[in-house]
């Protein structure tokens, strides 16, 4: 060996030895890979709300059982400058924890409008370290009122329309004869820009107080519709924040804002006659915008909405969030929204002073054009118009392009339903006996040519038009129906080997993004409110199919502006902060009985044990607190809170009609509730260290509970069965772990006796026992019941509804034989609740409360015999879980998918135990044989002899 080659075998070996001392801390594990990097939950967010950004991630892994031990993570203000040596913002240095998902930041303080790049890197539970991710970006929005300058809100002087179409006909149900109505004027307002020089970056910060849409050179801004969610106006709004970069030229720019109505605006429906005083109107809609432009030669430029800026109003004469737009294209502005439009017949903007406490960036999905559906079939009725099926009840808007003569009117009329004869649209469903304005848009052609149009102010509930003016008969290039909702990511699934169920997912979908336009809405129709109630009814299935976490942050803001100061029941003069049935908005009914009210709870505990994240209830702990004490000033003599709404909308049921088809009493079933709610607010006590509210309610505890027995379980004549009066409170007092370990035999043959011998084998609950009956069932050994209650094609069921031809599930549950007279809503989503009873059951998989947020869940799919195979797929702040079975032979074989950093318990009778194989190896022996069986990350194939439920 020559002394070249000894000295390079030296020179490695040295190599070698280096390396061998390095910690293996510090050797990049290229396995771990850090992906899905989110601030607030959203991938590289811009106009971010707030200075303390949550910042999460994801690790994915080929290995099974890992887990991270540990987070590094880096803040920069350039990306030039993100490493450890140079990071100016944060660096964490390494944290010993297993959090990944809303790590609060805690670095140097931020600053309005400024981008900052951050990556992160984690150790596994073996101290390796993975390499960095890739780099993220978040940029602030306008942390204070200073940040909006010299901005002022800008709204329309003088109504100058003159179109005859800009009034509407006016009924409610209380009216004897219609009356003519107009909405406020909506506003086209312009301005112009002279960019000084080469642009580097744009951004627009805009608040309407009612919808607006933002135009930059003769285009619209962005791909949102229907901006900025609803809110409680007065008490706070919403800015969106857009990059406009691309929009903008060098030298002379055309801003141009359209202002409508919106829910701000609404002066017209929920009135007993246009005459009244009651307005539910906040104002004259008002907007406000700043133009921030940042040069490549580090200089910048602002515009801002003031009393340079020019308005006029337009061919959209009538706006109504209820009723509809009406577009008079004769009255276009022409290239109103470009530079050099001579505007100087425009008249001067109004300069307003709304009253509203705060702005905040809106930070949920925006509402956009989701889906676009063809018409499934077309006829014409005996007046000449045309009805068009578009196969689906949704939300949103027609769209259509025409080609008629000048002044031609082109009518639509927006149903859910025909009549029963189905030669006409049926009215009932949408309610304008109730808020006074049909669905209803028009468009009034300007005769040249092709002409395609579609509303900008409004949303309705529809699945068929009723269409006049038409010259020919309408097809697919005429006339389309668009969803229109907030675009909220689904990230769930369900699937099984029954049809039926699979139809009954999807029905239950459709029924929750139809209603969801940045509230959770009880339909998108005659009210388009929030009741809480529905928001806590179906907020657990909609978890688990969509990314929430925003949206129920917003909308706990939306419950907290809308509460008022009111007395309790008790007799002192104390006063307790509480919400109102509905929020947000004017049209608040009253103040929240028990079983809506606790919204107030459930949405935050839903939320914490969903995705983990303990600073929902943080914020809200002391609301919840006051309203617990509020509702136990309604406790009475015999121990029992004198409270509640009611189990709403059971069969047959009637408030007015048949009120006795409510067969749990309202106070039965909010006590029933409330006793779970004291539950979840002692953890939320003991999560905040609260031990003399955590002990005042253990003790609550236990005399609602003996009340609650001594008052409502009794024996069923001529049976050794026992029951709590009705299926729902039954029901619930099992749900809620309410019966003693003794008696739930007992009460559980009592449920069954009623559904079978008495009812038929049919369900007599409405939203609140319909959201467990099924669940009930199957965790307590009788799955094949859910499935027939679910299945039965006789009244009442959900197999009865779908066989119907419905495609979201009604209000009401009443025999649907006529369609006359009736007058509920055929999209309520709070009874997609039911639906979570896929995912838990039939599933098998839930969050621990030990764990929350999936990191420790549970697996124990429960289902009736009649299903063969079905497939899961749950989001989670770590990744999706995925569990797909198949039933053969008594044989049960799952493929299970735990994402990295979580652990899956195996919930396992001991006979189910000792044939337990894990990935073709068996698990049992005589020592562990009815231990619970703990897995990590990865996929497994789970078999095992499955016990008959």
């Amino acid at each position: 060996m020559n002394k070249l080659s000894i000295r390079v075998l030296l020179f490695s070996m040295m190599i070698f030895l280096v390396m061998a001392c390095i910690p293996i801390e510090n050797k990049p594990d290229t396995l771990l890979k850090v992906v899905k990097l989110k601030t607030d939950m959203i991938n590289n967010p811009i106009g971010i709300d707030g200075s303390k950004p949550k910042l999460s991630w994801q690790t994915q892994s080929d290995e099974k059982s890992k887990s991270q031990s540990a987070y590094q993570v880096l803040v920069a203000s350039s990306p030039d400058i993100l490493n450890e040596l140079d990071a100016d913002m944060w660096d964490s240095e390494k944290v010993n924890s297993d959090q990944s998902s809303q790590v609060s930041y805690s670095g140097k303080g931020l600053q309005s409008s400024h981008i900052y790049y951050w990556k992160v890197r984690i150790w596994d539970e073996n101290g390796v370290v993975s390499e960095w991710s890739d780099i993220n970006t978040f940029e602030v929005g306008l942390l204070i009122q200073e940040d909006w300058g010299a901005a002022q809100w800008i709204g329309v002087k003088t109504d100058t329309r003159t179109s005859a179409h800009r009034f509407k006909e006016y009924k409610t149900g209380k009216m004897k004869s219609p009356a003519k109505v107009t909405s406020l004027p909506v506003g086209y307002f312009r301005s112009e820009l002279d960019a000084k020089g080469a642009i580097e970056s744009a951004r627009a910060y805009i608040c309407g107080l009612g919808y607006y849409e933002l135009y930059i050179n003769g285009s619209k801004t962005g791909d949102h519709v229907l901006d900025p969610a609803p809110s409680n106006y007065d008490k706070q709004a919403y800015y969106v924040t857009y990059d406009v970069t691309e929009q903008l030229n060098e030298g002379n720019n055309a801003l141009g804002i359209i202002l409508g109505n919106g829910f701000y605006g609404q002066n017209i429906s929920w009135k007993n006659d246009p005459e009244s005083e009651r307005d539910l109107s906040y104002g004259t809609p008002a907007v406000k915008l700043l133009l921030k432009v940042n040069y490549q030669d580090g200089s910048s430029q602002e515009l801002i909405t003031n009393e340079d800026w020019k308005v006029n109003t337009g061919p959209t004469v009538f706006d109504n969030i209820y009723g509809g737009d009406v577009y008079d294209a004769r009255f276009e502005l022409g290239e109103w929204n470009t530079t050099g439009f001579d505007d100087s017949d425009w008249s001067e903007v109004a300069l307003l002073s709304p009253k509203i406490d705060k702005v905040n960036a809106q930070m949920i999905p925006p509402i956009r054009e989701l889906k676009e559906l063809k018409a499934q079939s077309v006829f014409k009725v005996s007046t000449g118009e045309w009805i068009v099926d578009f196969g689906q009840n949704i939300a949103g808007w027609v769209e259509i392009s025409v080609q008629e003569k000048e002044g031609q009117l082109i009518d639509m009329i927006m149903t859910e339903a025909l009549t029963k004869d189905s030669l006409d649209v049926f009215l009932g469903s949408t309610g304008g006996g109730a808020n006074g304005l049909k669905q209803n848009l028009k468009y009034i052609c300007k005769g040249e040519g092709i002409e395609t149009w579609a509303p900008k102010f409004c949303y309705h509930g529809f699945r068929y038009a009723k269409i006049s003016g038409l010259s020919r008969k309408p097809d697919a290039s005429t006339i389309k129906a668009v969803l229109v909702a907030t675009d909220i990511d689904e990230l769930g699934s369900f699937e099984s080997s029954e049809p039926l169920f699979n139809k009954m997912h999807n029905i239950s979908k459709w029924t929750i993004v139809d209603n969801i336009h940045g509230i959770p809405e009880d339909c998108p129709h005659r009210e388009k409110c929030g009741w809480l109630g529905d928001a806590h009814a179906f907020c657990e299935y909609a978890l688990y199919n969509y990314e929430m976490g925003n949206f129920y942050q917003k909308y706990m803001e939306d419950i907290r502006t809308q509460m008022r100061l009111v007395k309790g029941n008790d007799q002192n003069e104390t006063k307790y902060r509480v919400p109102t049935m509905i929020a947000p908005g004017k049209r608040t009914s009253s103040i929240a009985k028990l079983d809506w009210g606790i919204a107030t709870m459930y949405l935050p505990w839903y939320n914490f044990r969903y995705y983990g994240d303990s600073s929902i209830v943080k914020e809200y702990y002391e609301d919840m607190k006051e309203l617990t004490r509020y509702y136990l000033s309604f406790k009475n003599e015999e121990g029992i809170i004198d409270n509640g709404m009611g189990d709403w909308c059971p069969p047959r049921w009637d408030r007015r009609l048949n009120p006795s088809a409510m067969e749990c009493h309202p106070v039965v079933s909010a006590n029933a509730y409330f006793y779970d709610v004291l539950n979840v607010m002692e953890y939320f006590a003991r999560l905040k260290g609260d031990a003399i509210f955590e002990s005042e309610l253990a003790n609550e505890k236990v005399e609602l509970v003996a009340a609650f027995n001594k008052a409502y379980l009794i024996p069923i004549k001529g049976t050794d069965f026992a029951w709590y009066g009705s299926q729902t409170a039954t029901v619930m007092a099992l749900q809620f772990g309410m019966v003693s370990e003794d008696k739930i035999e007992q009460v559980l043959n009592g449920l069954e006796y009623d559904i079978v011998e008495i009812k038929g084998g049919h369900h007599s609950t409405g939203i609140h026992g319909n959201r467990y009956i099924y669940t009930v069932l199957s965790k307590n050994g009788k799955a094949d019941l859910a499935y027939e209650i679910l299945t039965v094609p006789t009244f009442p069921s959900q197999t009865y509804v779908m066989n119907y031809g419905f495609t979201t599930w009604p209000e009401r549950q009443f025999e649907w034989g006529t369609m006359e007279g009736l007058t509920n809503s055929l999209n309520h989503p709070m009874h997609s609740g039911f639906a979570a009873y896929f995912y838990e059951c039939i599933g098998g998989v839930k969050s621990s409360i030990e764990q929350p947020g999936y990191k420790l869940f549970t697996v124990d799919p429960t289902f009736p015999s009649q299903l063969t195979h079905a497939s899961v797929t749950i989001p989670t702040r770590e990744g999706q879980i995925k569990n797909s079975w198949e039933m053969r032979d008594g044989l049960l074989t799952m493929k299970l998918d735990i994402p990295f950093n979580t652990n899956a318990k195996l919930i396992l009778s001991q006979s189910e135990r000792a044939t337990l194989k894990i990935d073709g190896q068996i698990e049992a022996n005589d020592e562990k044989i009815s231990s619970d069986v703990k897995l990590g990350s990865g996929i497994y194939e789970v078999s095992y002899i499955k016990e008959k439920d």
